[in-house]
Order: structure tokens, then C-alpha cells, then sequence
């Protein structure tokens, strides 16, 4: 996993709680490289699960609320470091629509060694998405966390239904999303 998830995980327990508690956190989880970080690095995921379950430990607040709680912060991140890429996004069905085919490789391009997970779009598009995450790396609800960010992010008023359909939990998530339904 490339290693600007690790360094925006860090600054968000920084910022939300503490960079005390982010010690206590890494010194908790005891990764390889002590907690150094860089952003162009690639790391193991299991060592970002690590550290979220120890925040979890630390604040009462369960893992899936805490992966969730980091997409939306990552999505604000997203939107400031690459704005260029919201540029022309008129809604949330057209910028999540474009995972695929807009975001990711550009993603690739800035880091060819980036392994994102995949995304498959369906439904109508106008009233209703439909988004299958695919990843070997079970961050679904890092997934909605980004999903609920770009839909606040447009101030659209859309609901949004998960399914785990998948043997291996969060690794095949249908995410549907449909207008007027928040």
C-alpha cells in the first residue's frame, strides 16, 4: 500500500487526537520501520490495520467506524492535493463514476507501483449507481468513507446501500447508491 495512506492516516490522529496518541498508537503496533513513513514508499496494509485497531483500543471507537472516519478525511485530502482531478465533476455519480477511468490511472501514473482497488460501474447513472470494490485488501469501509465524502462534497441528498457479496469479508462490496434516498 502506498505509503501516503500511512502519512495521512498518521496526520488525521495527529490533528483529531493527538500526536501523542499516534505514538502510543505505532509504538503499539511496532511496524518493521519504527513509524517512518514516506508518502512514495510502499508498505504492508496489515501494518495500517495494526495501528487502526490500536487507535480503536485507545478511543472506544470501533474499527469500521474508524476506516470510515479516515476515507472521508482522505477524500477532503484527495480534493486539495488534486484538485485538477474534480475539475469538470459536476456530482458525485460523475466523479465516482470515473474511478476507473479518470482517478486510477492517474493515480498510476504518479505512482506505477500503486495496486488500487478495482471498481466496477453499473446501474442507470442518473438515479442510481451501483460501485463493486474489489480488493484483496478488505478496506470496504475505507471505500465508504470516500463514497460519503464525495456525496457531502456535492451536497446531494443520495442514500447508500452495502452489500457484502463476497466469501471473504470487504473484499467484494456492492456499494448502490440512489438520489433522494438519504
Amino acid at each position: 500500500m502506498k505509503g501516503m495512506v500511512f502519512t495521512e492516516f498518521i496526520d488525521m490522529v495527529e490533528a483529531r487526537y493527538s500526536p501523542e496518541l499516534m505514538d502510543e498508537v505505532i509504538e503499539a503496533a511496532a511496524p518493521p520501520n519504527g513509524g517512518a513513513y514516506t508518502a512514495v514508499g510502499q508498505y504492508d496494509h496489515h501494518e495500517l490495520v495494526k495501528m487502526v485497531v490500536e487507535l480503536s483500543a485507545r478511543t472506544g471507537k470501533t474499527v469500521p467506524e474508524l476506516v470510515r472516519t479516515f476515507g472521508e478525511y482522505l477524500f477532503g485530502r484527495f480534493h486539495q492535493g488534486y484538485g485538477h482531478l474534480f475539475s469538470g465533476m459536476n456530482d458525485s455519480f460523475h466523479m465516482l463514476s470515473s474511478i476507473e477511468s479518470i482517478i486510477h490511472p492517474e493515480v498510476r501514473k504518479l505512482y506505477p507501483d500503486a495496486r488500487p482497488p478495482r471498481f466496477d460501474i453499473g446501474g442507470d447513472g442518473i438515479n442510481t449507481l451501483e460501485m463493486t470494490y474489489r480488493s484483496d485488501r478488505h478496506f470496504g469501509d475505507l471505500a465508504e468513507g470516500l463514497i460519503t465524502a464525495c456525496i457531502a462534497h456535492f451536497n446531494e441528498n443520495i442514500g447508500i446501500r452495502r452489500e457484502d457479496i463476497s466469501d471473504a469479508p470487504g473484499s467484494v462490496i456492492r456499494f448502490t447508491l440512489t438520489r433522494g434516498t438519504a
